[in-house]
């Protein structure tokens, strides 16, 4: 992906373009990392980019950005027209653009300086030679500070996005964020509706995935941002837990812990599961003669999840198994008094390996009582798939072959066959049938 980049750069500078690495690459490059994905600014125009790399995509010539694909088309380099921009009325894109010959114009446009440090791969030698700051990038990475290029005000009237990946850098960079920047933040927070509920889900993915998730909403909550994106995560706060249970503390900071705890690398559907387990917890909150008590909170928490995924614009299958995360958390409880054929039936839901984490990340984040994952490990370990999943002794057909009539009572006969069989109770076709003549006569 490097190469590709250098190449891009060695082909606009040979055609007498200046052109250079900016942005979150370049700042990955200073911090060792591995960047995701590499950009180029030039001062070629689109159409001068166009005519060097035929096989561009001008996904955003209007605003100066042209795509340059690798040759394999396994990726592309962003490459982009020094430029300045206009006023953003949407507080999303600029109205327009003015194409420029300087690229400190084109830095002074972007959102904050760690990302505004530019970077001259042709040059050779050490990484500060190479490299070029016209915005204190540098002094404020060795501070371990978010701060925008100019006025906050300004840089996030233009992209109220800014607003959360302002909170999504600090947060995976364990830096902070400079102190006018945060004030701005705070009094801009109800602005961020301005932004699409799709760009506002992608950066709480990222917040949840990138490793440093907890840092990242209590920064969401400090700011005032968690809020107005995720006011259900908000009502968490002060929502006393039973300490024979929960001696972390309420069902914030039980839910902080989770998501401190949460795997690296973490799918998608792990991270909001963890983060959303609890969420009917303060609606269903009582305080009862025994104890504190939630009840009901599982099934309030699947609908209210529900509500947080169709709002987020999540895909069906994530949706599908968040919620499956949520309404089977508390199952584990009941495991070792199950019946065989239902504890079967839970050890193969789909994404079983999710749930066991759930569970997990849940003990440890309260009781530290790990005995019901073990149990859950140890059968897995036990059952053979032959058992755990065995092919099926009857049909609707075979049903039909023997004189039943179509219609919704299949379903539960062709269920009840199946728990017999998973309860080691039923092995051959024709004890399945002779069980059903008996249990559900014609």
């Amino acid at each position: 992906m490097k190469a590709h980049a250098i190449s891009v750069i060695r082909t606009l500078r040979e055609a007498g373009h200046p052109a250079y690495l900016v942005g979150g690459c370049v700042r990955d490059v200073i911090l060792g990392r591995e960047p995701e994905d590499y950009d180029v600014t030039t001062r070629a125009t689109p159409d001068e980019v166009m005519r060097l790399f035929p096989e561009t995509y001008a996904v955003g010539a209007q605003f100066g950005v042209v795509l340059v694909p690798a040759p394999d088309k396994s990726f592309a380099v962003e490459v982009a027209t020094f430029r300045s921009d206009g006023d953003y009325s949407d507080g999303r894109r600029p109205d327009s653009v003015r194409y420029s010959q300087d690229v400190r114009d084109d830095v002074q446009r972007r959102d904050f300086t760690i990302n505004g440090l530019l970077l001259d791969p042709l040059i050779g030698g050490p990484l500060d030679d190479e490299t070029l700051d016209c915005v204190g990038g540098r002094s404020d990475m060795a501070a371990k500070l978010v701060r925008t290029i100019g006025e906050p005000a300004l840089r996030f009237a233009e992209d109220k996005l800014r607003l959360l990946r302002a909170v999504r850098f600090a947060a995976r960079l364990d830096y902070e964020i400079e102190t006018a920047t945060f004030a701005a933040i705070r009094g801009l927070a109800p602005q961020i509706h301005q932004v699409s509920q799709e760009r506002v889900a992608q950066e709480l993915h990222k917040m949840l995935t990138e490793g440093r998730a907890r840092r990242a909403f209590e920064l969401l909550d400090a700011t005032g941002l968690l809020q107005e994106v995720l006011p259900e995560i908000s009502a968490m706060k002060g929502v006393a837990q039973p300490p024979q249970y929960h001696p972390e503390g309420d069902v914030w900071q039980h839910t902080l812990l989770l998501l401190e705890n949460l795997p690296r690398p973490c799918t998608r559907t792990q991270a909001w599961g963890a983060l959303l387990h609890d969420v009917g917890k303060p609606p269903t909150f009582r305080v009862a003669p025994d104890r504190i008590r939630f009840d009901g909170h599982v099934e309030v928490g699947v609908k209210m999840a529900a509500e947080i995924c169709r709002r987020l614009r999540f895909s069906s299958s994530d949706t599908e198994q968040i919620l499956a995360l949520i309404q089977h958390h508390m199952r584990f409880g009941d495991l070792p008094r199950m019946k065989e054929s239902t504890l079967k039936k839970f050890l193969r839901m789909p994404h079983i390996e999710e749930h066991m984490e759930q569970h997990r990340l849940d003990c440890v984040a309260s009781h530290r009582d790990l005995s019901l994952y073990n149990f859950v490990r140890e059968k897995l370990a036990a059952i053979p798939p032959e058992i755990m999943r065995p092919a099926l002794l009857l049909t609707g057909a075979d049903l039909i072959a023997h004189g039943y009539q179509p219609g919704p009572q299949f379903k539960q006969i062709l269920a009840a066959v199946e728990d017999e069989q998973l309860e080691g109770r039923l092995h051959t076709r024709e004890q399945a049938l002779a069980w059903t003549k008996k249990e559900f006569p014609l």
